[in-house]
């Protein structure tokens, strides 16, 4: 017998279909030139060389080099070369202990009235008055943003958009920022049921493993309706951050 599903269970099949995308894409990680050069057992002039020429699959950012796990593996082998992780990357990537949702928006900040007819203005809008980043960051994100953007929506339904860069910022960060951006009226995003983005969620992370955490976490807040109900109020700072307090704890009692 064939159950024919609501609107709205579409919907939310299509959101949590477009976060799982996410997951799945944004799996770059970073390490330096040193880390590199270990993980295929080369000299380090000979990775340098291999990344000016465009004969390897890793990008350089910043003070680090940016490449997919995966597809660095398939390489290797395609040139029978060997990879393995350094001992070194993987008891950091272990002893990480990735934050809650609380601690990365208190040092996003909560961002209200931003001005935007569109996507690219309104990201523009609130990158400018995200706090803690310097003005080059800035620059840095919203051109990371708007690449983002080209690729695939990051508006997930519901009015909710959740703008990130596929990869890390060249500045070293310490530790996740999610900025809530709530703006002055809703404007097209290409969001994936089409409804117009009211507020954003700018996730910024150090590395995927952050990234995932903190995009599961919050994806367990969006799926329920109330809290969609409530974001629709504008809340201040005090009482968004209550509310989240109240999901994470919520969140927390159901994995134990």
């Amino acid at each position: 017998m064939i159950t024919k599903c609501s609107t709205t269970q579409k919907l939310d099949f299509l959101r949590d279909r477009q976060i799982l995308i996410f997951l799945l894409h944004d799996t770059c990680m970073k390490m330096t030139i040193h880390e590199v050069a270990q993980c295929l057992n080369l000299h380090v002039i000979t990775i340098e060389r291999w990344i000016r020429q465009g004969r390897i699959p890793i990008q350089k950012t910043g003070n680090g080099y940016l490449f997919n796990e995966s597809a660095l593996k398939k390489w290797a082998k395609m040139y029978r070369l060997p990879f393995s992780m350094p001992e070194k990357v993987k008891s950091r990537e272990y002893e990480e202990k990735p934050e809650n949702l609380l601690s990365a928006m208190k040092r996003g900040g909560v961002l209200h009235d931003l001005k935007g007819d569109d996507m690219e203005t309104a990201l523009k809008s609130a990158v400018d008055h995200m706090p803690v980043l310097s003005k080059t960051s800035k620059k840095e994100l919203y051109r990371l943003l708007l690449e983002r953007e080209r690729l695939t929506s990051t508006g997930i339904g519901k009015g909710v958009a959740i703008p990130h860069p596929r990869d890390p910022l060249s500045d070293a960060m310490n530790s996740p920022i999610i900025s809530t951006c709530f703006l002055e009226k809703p404007i097209d995003f290409g969001a994936v049921d089409d409804r117009p983005v009211f507020v954003m969620f700018i996730f910024l992370s150090q590395s995927i493993k952050f990234h995932l955490h903190l995009l599961s976490r919050f994806s367990f807040c969006v799926r329920d309706s109330s809290f969609v109900e409530f974001l629709k109020t504008s809340p201040d700072e005090t009482t968004f951050f209550a509310k989240i307090a109240d999901f994470e704890k919520q969140l927390d009692r159901a994995e134990t």
